[in-house]
């Protein structure tokens, strides 16, 4: 049993959506010893390196910020274990290789954006509306091997409104997926927590999307294009 505040933890994310979750963790008294996101990229019509999100937050609140190119990176890796985690959090990042998720002794935890087994893998939010879903949550999980199957540490639904589209449920999931978050981190410090198996959680009714993986970016445009369609009919 330890104080979760005492734990030390890398976060690693990118977009807006991780944002929520890092600054729930900051604002709860957590000790984030690193956050880990994607490198600066040109945009815009100068093509100005952008930073972001998650890195703007980081340096806004003075966290440490690494930029791998290459996860497998031997700096790189040698940089992350010189921060000592304990636990590494992740959401809304890219997917992990071995030596990365298994390095912390308490392992990483994911966020993932439905209630898992359904909808693993790439756009589960725009899934879960396109499917017509009447709720949908969010999932606290540790990672393994194969993608969106690790033991479910922590589940928390809510219902999705009739005429609610992809983004008004990003928005309203990113809030409640956040405060899940910082449960399963204390959970897991107090050690009351009990995984369980994504194997006894399946339902044979389920309505699953298309496998996919973390680099499925057809299915993500193709889930994406769905769901405006679906709302400009609308």
């Amino acid at each position: 049993m330890k104080d979760f505040q005492t734990l030390r933890i890398v976060f690693m994310g990118t977009p807006e959506f991780a944002v929520e979750s890092l600054d729930a963790l900051v604002k709860a008294g957590c000790r984030i010893v690193g956050v880990i996101t994607a490198p600066d990229k040109p945009a815009g019509r100068g093509l100005q390196l952008q930073q972001s999100a998650v890195k703007k937050y980081a340096l806004e609140n003075h966290l440490r910020v690494l930029q791998p190119e290459k996860l497998k990176n031997p700096v790189f890796l040698q940089e992350l274990q010189s921060l000592q985690a304990d636990l590494q959090v992740v959401v809304a990042f890219r997917m992990l290789p071995e030596v990365v998720w298994n390095m912390p002794p308490m392992g990483s935890v994911n966020l993932h954006g439905s209630l898992l087994p359904q909808y693993r893998g790439a756009a589960p939010i725009n899934w879960a509306v396109i499917n017509g879903e009447k709720e949908t949550g969010v999932t606290t999980f540790k990672l393994k091997h194969e993608i969106d199957t690790g033991d479910i540490l922590m589940q928390e639904r809510f219902p999705i409104g009739e005429d609610e589209n992809a983004g008004e449920v990003h928005d309203k999931m990113k809030i409640i997926g956040a405060q899940l978050l910082v449960k399963t981190v204390k959970a897991l410090a107090d050690g009351s927590l009990h995984e369980t198996p994504q194997s006894s959680n399946l339902n044979p009714d389920s309505s699953d999307p298309p496998p996919t993986t973390h680099d499925s970016r057809l299915t993500t445009v193709e889930a994406c294009t769905q769901n405006l369609y679906r709302n400009l009919q609308n």
